[in-house]
C-alpha cells in the first residue's frame, strides 16, 4: 500500500529543488475576486457568498449569548471534562512562553530596552464543514488570551446557515473567545481582514483551513498579519527494530486520514519492521471509517524508506523538515540533538502524534511543507508585538556622534548626519 523508496529516490521525489506555489492560480483568482467584492460591497457581498458556500444566511452573524449557553446542554459532560483538561495542559505549557517588558541596558547616560505589547484584536479561523475541530479553537485562542489580546474573534461556518457545532461554542468559551461569527471560507477571511457594516476588522488572522482559506490568508497578508500558510498535514517517523509495527501503522494512518494530500513517511534501519508495518497498515485501514481518504494519501503522497543507519534517517528528515516527527528508537531522548528541522517532536513508543493534536500542551498549529526550516509552531509570541526603546543623554550622544556621522556619510545620507550634528554643534548654524 505504501510505496518503498531508496534514500536517493526519496530525495528526488519528495524534496524537489523548486516547490510550486501552495495555492494554484485558479484558487488565488477565486479568492481575490471574493475578497475584492466584500471589500467593495460589505455585508451585501458577504451574504451572497455565505448563501452560496455555507448553505444559507444566518438571521444574525454573531452567535448570541443564549446560543452559547445552550451549546453547553448539547455536549456531554465527559467531552466537556476532556476539553477542560486539554485546555489546562495547553494553558500551562504556553504560560511559560510569556515574556515581560525589560531594560536591556541601563546606566547614567544610556537606557535601552524592549516593550512587549499584545495585539489588540485577533481573528481565529476554525473549519466547520463536514467535520469540526474544537482542538483548533483551544490551540489558537488560549495563547492569544495568555498574551493579553483584548478581543479574540472566532469565525466558523454555520451548518445550513443556522448554527455552529455546539462543541465549537463550548471550546470557545473554555478558551476565552470574545465573539463568534457564523462565517466560513474565503468570505470569513475577507470580512475580518477588511470589515463590513457588521463584522469588525482584526489585526491578525490565525488558524487552519482548506486551500481557499490559505489562498485568502496569503492575499490579505500585509493588510493584516497571519500565522502561516499551512499546507497538507504530514508526519515522519524514524524507527528501529525495537519499535512496534502496529503503533507505527496507526500513526501513519492517523496522519493519512486528514485528507488525500496528507503525507506520512517511515524511515527505518530494519527491513523486517518495514514489511511488518505495511501489513499492519493494510489491516488497520480495512476497518477505518475514512479508509478511502487514508489509502489514497498513503499510496500517492507517502513513503517507507530503508536507510543504512540512523544518521541517514535524520539527514533525510532534516531535509524534509516535517510538521511532525516521531522518534521511535531505543533511548529516543538521546537523539533529540540530531533534530534540526521539525515543527514538533514526539519521543518514544508511547507518544503518538495524536496526543499532541489534542491534549498534551504544545501547540498543534505547526509549519508544513518544509517551512520548519525557517519557522515555528504557533505560540504566545505570535500574539505579541515587540517594541524597542532608547534614551541617550547629551553627553552620550556626543560620544557616539562621530561614529553615527561616519556611517551616515558612507551611506550618502547627509540628513541623518545632520540630525546628530545639529545637537552636538548647537551654536554652529552652518553644520
Amino acid at each position: 500500500m505504501i510505496p518503498n523508496y531508496s534514500s536517493e529516490s526519496f530525495v528526488e521525489t519528495f524534496l524537489p529543488k523548486k516547490k510550486s506555489n501552495q495555492a494554484d492560480k485558479e484558487v488565488l483568482e477565486i479568492a481575490r475576486k471574493i475578497i475584492d467584492d466584500i471589500r467593495a460591497n460589505g455585508d451585501e457581498a458577504l451574504k451572497k457568498y455565505v448563501k452560496k458556500f455555507d448553505g444559507g444566511v444566518p438571521k444574525r452573524w454573531e452567535v448570541t449569548k443564549e446560543e452559547r449557553l445552550d451549546a453547553w446542554n448539547q455536549v456531554s459532560n465527559e467531552t466537556i471534562d476532556s476539553l477542560k483538561k486539554a485546555a489546562d495542559n495547553i494553558r500551562s505549557f504556553h504560560s511559560k512562553q510569556l515574556q515581560s517588558s525589560r531594560f536591556m541596558d541601563v546606566n547614567d547616560e544610556i537606557i535601552s530596552g524592549q516593550l512587549f505589547r499584545p495585539i489588540e484584536r485577533v481573528g481565529i479561523y476554525v473549519p466547520g464543514g463536514t467535520a469540526c475541530y474544537p482542538s483548533s479553537v483551544l490551540m489558537n485562542a488560549i495563547p492569544a488570551v495568555l498574551a493579553g489580546v483584548e478581543e479574540v474573534i472566532m469565525v466558523t461556518p454555520a451548518r445550513n446557515g443556522e448554527s455552529i457545532a455546539p462543541i465549537l461554542s463550548v471550546a470557545a468559551d473554555i478558551a476565552g473567545v470574545t465573539t463568534i461569527y457564523k462565517i466560513g471560507g474565503i468570505q470569513a477571511i475577507a470580512s475580518i481582514a477588511y470589515g463590513t457594516e457588521t463584522i469588525p476588522t482584526v489585526d491578525k488572522i490565525v488558524g487552519p483551513g482548506n486551500a481557499y482559506v490559505a489562498a485568502a490568508k496569503s492575499l490579505v497578508f500585509g493588510d493584516v498579519g497571519i500565522d502561516m500558510i499551512a499546507g497538507p498535514s504530514e508526519v515522519a517517523i524514524i524507527a528501529d527494530r525495537s519499535a512496534r509495527p502496529e503503533y507505527i501503522a496507526s500513526d501513519l494512518i492517523a496522519q493519512a486520514e486528514h485528507d488525500k494530500n496528507a503525507r506520512a513517511f517511515l524511515f527505518s534501519t530494519s527491513e523486517a519492521l518495514i514489511k511488518q508495518t505495511i501489513v499492519e497498515v493494510e489491516k488497520q485501514c480495512a476497518i477505518l471509517p475514512r479508509r478511502e481518504i487514508a489509502e489514497s494519501a498513503l499510496k500517492v503522497k507517502s513513503a517507507v524508506v530503508l536507510v543504512k543507519d540512523i544518521d541517514k534517517a535524520f539527514e533525510l528528515v532534516n531535509l524534509l523538515a516535517p510538521e511532525h516527527l516521531e522518534i521511535q528508537l531505543v533511548d529516543p531522548l538521546s537523539y533529540l540533538g540530531k533534530v534540526k528541522n521539525a515543527g514538533s517532536v514526539f519521543l518514544g513508543n508511547y507518544t503518538p502524534e495524536a496526543l499532541g493534536d489534542y491534549y498534551a500542551g504544545p501547540n498543534h498549529v505547526l509549519p508544513t511543507s518544509g517551512t520548519a526550516r525557517f519557522s515555528s509552531g504557533l505560540s504566545v509570541d505570535d500574539f505579541l508585538k515587540k517594541t524597542t526603546f532608547l534614551y541617550y543623554s547629551e553627553n552620550a550622544l556626543k560620544q557616539a556622534s562621530s561614529h553615527v556621522v561616519n556611517i551616515a556619510m558612507e551611506e550618502q545620507l547627509a540628513g541623518h548626519a545632520r540630525a546628530v550634528q545639529k545637537r552636538i554643534n548647537k551654536n554652529d548654524e552652518s553644520s
